[in-house]
């Protein structure tokens, strides 16, 4: 049976996530050296280890493990989401953002709290202003639209991967459905989720692909069903897992491609 339908996970292939977080990050240390003589590439590296190990201190911590939210979403997020545990975080993040600043200030010997409480919320700012995509995503997405049936499949809370596609709002339009790991209540690689996505899209396994970055989530959640996949290895590197995807690519214009050949 052809394949029809191709599902695509959202952070780092599609939106470039990464780069978004790490400009954040560089604009926000930057304005901190203007404040005090220091790094910002020292303060950045302090405060990416105190905020992780403030997020693992959270009660929270398992069920943000489950949805699939990372440390640096919980810096920028509002979690404005209507389940329990949500709503926990919508209280918990204020202090986490401010903390976690503050904690990098002091590892770097600068003792600051108003300053780290000013650099958590200016974070927020820049990573709404920093939206990057990878340059061929639109260009993939135009040629596929009409022909298959697509579908957009992401980790996340609800309120933030839906910022994250209000801030690219050409992204949106292309897919048939967008279903996001926080309203269904788990996150990939969990097969639950996937066999949820195969009958809001009308599909058996083999009529669908997925294609993501992280072998993690995206590959081993779809080999869970019989699904093919398609890694996207953007970065070249070395697959030291257990998890062996149908097919590897290094971007989607490659995987474009090879589709071609199913």
């Amino acid at each position: 049976m052809p394949i029809h339908t191709i599902i695509f996970d959202l952070d780092d292939t599609l939106l470039w996530d990464k780069k978004s977080i790490q400009t954040a990050f560089e604009k926000t240390c930057y304005y901190a050296s203007t404040k005090y003589n220091i790094k910002p590439e020292e303060l950045e590296a302090a405060v990416r280890l105190h905020a992780r190990k403030l997020y693992e201190s959270y009660e929270t911590y398992e069920y943000t493990v489950s949805i699939g939210i990372n440390p640096f979403e919980g810096l920028w997020g509002t979690f404005d989401d209507s389940s329990e545990s949500f709503q926990l975080m919508k209280k918990i993040v204020p202090t986490y953002r401010k903390d976690a600043w503050t904690n990098g200030l002091k590892a770097i010997g600068i003792d600051d709290v108003a300053l780290g409480a000013e650099l958590g919320e200016r974070f927020v700012e820049e990573r709404k202003n920093s939206p990057f995509v990878y340059e061929d995503t639109y260009k993939v997405l135009d040629d596929l639209k009409g022909k298959y049936q697509l579908v957009l499949l992401t980790n996340g809370a609800p309120s933030l991967q839906n910022l994250k596609l209000k801030i690219t709002p050409e992204i949106k339009s292309y897919f048939d459905h967008i279903i996001i790991s926080g309203d269904f209540g788990v996150g990939k690689p969990d097969a639950s989720l996937f066999e949820y996505m195969m009958e809001k899209a009308n599909i058996q396994p083999n009529q669908g692909i997925m294609v993501g970055d992280n072998l993690n989530t995206d590959i081993l959640g779809s080999a869970r069903v019989g699904m093919k996949n398609v890694w996207i290895n953007r970065e070249g590197k070395s697959n030291d897992s257990k998890v062996t995807p149908t097919f590897e690519v290094k971007s989607l214009t490659e995987f474009k491609e090879l589709l071609k050949n199913l």
